[in-house]
């Protein structure tokens, strides 16, 4: 007899790089299967009309007394990134009695915002016609000089060190900041929901480091020994599942610098203390191209990353 597939109600295996429309189709089947905690917010759209769509997940099935903001690819080459962040959803939402056992009080209490996928039109592009694009894809017409660096277009020291005024450029910083629709929602989101957001945390690649602001110039903010401490308790509980080790230090200093950042924007506009970029898997073999062999070895540590951020917080 030949084999019947199961039908879960989605696409997503995370044993290979999914589409868009995979991914926003699982956010929206666990908003249809777990109404009483998950819930789909459509907060923009693209340049190219692409919905930015935001899984909140409220595991108390309530309004939590604190937040987090997670979101990855706004890199639209970086692919572990927004799977990694599909990883955590999925993890949170549809096996939680692993990961809330004994931190009930301070993990299902959270409102939980997820942003898998910053940049649907150039995710979109990378898996159809340029697997290593980077940007958006403003003025798409310019063929290799289209695009805006969303890491560059948030308003906080937009346009210094780092990025650039040359369109051509793949740290182009755009018009002005939040010239773009990508970066302007998620700033007018996310500071809709402050004072709540306690965290904020958005994955990258590659290079195994755990950054913190500043990185518009290699200076720290005055509680950076708490952003440190957290950091390097981050990267314990990445060891301590198996994962590699991952670099801890200020985001300029310990990379490279690089004005107009969403990390730096969430610490100096928005005021959320713990903000953090995380640069996943690996340091270089693989780079952008990492096998899809990764994708649940590199979320297990993403996972835990975040969970020690809530924990230590």
């Amino acid at each position: 007899m030949p084999s019947c597939k199961i039908f879960v109600g989605h696409r997503m295996t995370w044993q290979s790089y999914h589409q868009m429309s995979d991914m926003h189709g699982y956010l929206d089947y666990l908003a249809q299967t777990y109404p009483q905690m998950c819930s789909v917010i459509t907060i923009g759209q693209s340049i190219e009309g692409r919905a930015l769509k935001v899984l909140k997940f409220s595991p108390s099935g309530g309004q939590g007394r604190g937040a987090i903001w997670i979101d990855g690819g706004i890199h639209a080459r970086e692919w572990i990134s927004p799977a990694a962040v599909s990883y955590i959803i999925q993890e949170l939402v549809e096996n939680p009695e692993v990961h809330f056992k004994g931190r009930e009080e301070t993990i299902k209490k959270m409102d939980w915002y997820f942003l898998p996928i910053s940049n649907p039109d150039g995710y979109e592009h990378s898996h159809m016609r340029d697997r290593l694009w980077r940007k958006n894809r403003a003025d798409s017409h310019k063929g290799s000089c289209a695009g805006t660096d969303l890491n560059r277009n948030f308003g906080y020291r937009w346009g210094g060190a780092g990025s650039s005024q040359d369109p051509c450029r793949e740290i182009f910083a755009g018009r002005s900041a939040f010239s773009e629709p990508e970066s302007a929602a998620i700033s007018n989101f996310v500071k809709s929901k402050t004072p709540n957001i306690k965290a904020y945390v958005t994955f990258h690649s590659y290079g195994q480091y755990i950054l913190y602001p500043w990185g518009y110039d290699r200076k720290v903010p005055p509680d950076y020994r708490d952003l440190d401490q957290v950091a390097r308790k981050m990267a314990a509980a990445i060891r301590s599942v198996g994962g590699p080790s991952y670099t801890v230090g200020s985001a300029a200093t310990t990379l490279y610098p690089a004005s107009g950042g969403s990390d730096d924007w969430a610490k100096g506009s928005a005021r959320i203390k713990y903000t953090y970029t995380i640069e996943l898997r690996d340091t270089g073999r693989y780079g952008f191209i990492l096998p899809a062999d990764y994708i649940k070895p590199v979320g297990r540590e993403a996972l835990a990353a975040v969970l020690t951020t809530i924990m230590s917080g």
